[in-house]
């Protein structure tokens, strides 16, 4: 096409060159240590419930070595790289079963990509915080990792208990917290409203970060205003990894109009931080997920109808540096 005689508005390139100004993209929530990790042995399980992929990923955590955990790690890391991301946040396992060999490699990254880009580690707690076992390397996680993280969901029943274990620990280590919240696209979830709670009553204002949020915008916009004045009152962040719900599976529950992602647009218009993510990287839970920060946004911008250039490039930029407390 000749430019010159056929011009046109490119919003993508407005968008990206707003992100380039600054700094680049930030990839706040991913999974890199199992990234690259679905094999035609495992790729049976990708129709499992996201309950029983918790426990399905455990068979690649016992085999692998802390050479191929570091393989995965850079494959992904590089592939960041490449696309011009200046920040990224990853969860990494720390449990039981993979013990300390994904810290291990995780070291090695930093020390390797430090020129390039700047990682924050998390500490995934797919078994939980309260029981004796996973309490511990909980602990152990929470001493090398740059920021706490929870997953409230895996201790079912004693979601407060959870969030009481991992906001205390954060903010005796002077850390902040992202917390798994509201992942099932179902009204019958209210773990935002509870982490926002729990953010007051642990005095973490300002200094907690939610994932996901996809059930959020499954409730009337009645109970959503009345959300959005807690959020704020708790200066709550919420990351959105828009492709990795889009999946979420139909069912017959009656609720508003609404796509499987965080509603966005209404959080923005609140002036609550919204942040971007990919989440997991072709591996059980995403086989097809290839870590595309722009097909990211793209999925963002169409499912909430938001078309504010200048926010979504921010979204995808420094929004993302507030959220890894990388600056101010």
């Amino acid at each position: 096409m000749n430019k010159k005689k056929y011009a046109y508005l490119d919003l993508k390139e407005e968008i990206e060159s707003k992100i380039r100004l600054y700094g680049g993209w930030v990839n706040t929530h991913a999974h890199i240590d199992r990234a690259y990790s679905i094999t035609k042995k495992n790729a049976i399980h990708i129709h499992s419930t996201l309950q029983e992929k918790w426990f399905l990923n455990d068979e690649l955590k016992r085999r692998s070595s802390v050479s191929e955990i570091y393989d995965r790690m850079a494959y992904a890391v590089e592939s960041m790289i490449s696309q011009g991301v200046q920040a990224l946040g990853s969860f990494i396992d720390i449990d039981e079963v993979i013990k300390d060999k994904a810290i291990k490699a995780a070291e090695k990254i930093r020390e390797k990509y430090k020129s390039n880009i700047k990682i924050c580690y998390i500490n995934q707690t797919l078994k939980g915080v309260i029981e004796k076992k996973a309490r511990y390397w909980f602990d152990y996680g929470s001493e090398f990792v740059d920021i706490i993280g929870g997953l409230p969901g895996k201790d079912k029943g004693r979601e407060g208990e959870h969030l009481d274990i991992v906001l205390s620990t954060a903010k005796e280590l002077h850390k902040m917290a992202h917390i798994h919240v509201d992942q099932l696209n179902t009204a019958a979830e209210r773990e935002t409203e509870l982490l926002a709670w729990k953010t007051l009553e642990h005095d973490m204002v300002g200094n907690v970060v939610a994932i996901h949020g996809v059930s959020i915008s499954a409730h009337p916009m009645r109970y959503k205003k009345v959300l959005y004045e807690f959020l704020k009152k708790a200066q709550l962040f919420l990351i959105t990894c828009p492709s990795a719900w889009i999946d979420s599976r139909r069912t017959e529950e009656l609720a508003p109009t609404h796509n499987a992602i965080a509603p966005v647009e209404e959080l923005a218009a609140e002036k609550i931080t919204v942040a971007l993510g990919t989440d997991n990287i072709f591996d059980i839970y995403k086989p097809f997920s290839d870590g595309n920060m722009w097909n990211e946004l793209r999925f963002l911008l169409e499912a909430c109808h938001y078309y504010d250039t200048s926010e979504l490039a921010k979204i995808a930029s420094i929004n993302g540096l507030k959220v890894l407390k990388l600056h101010a």
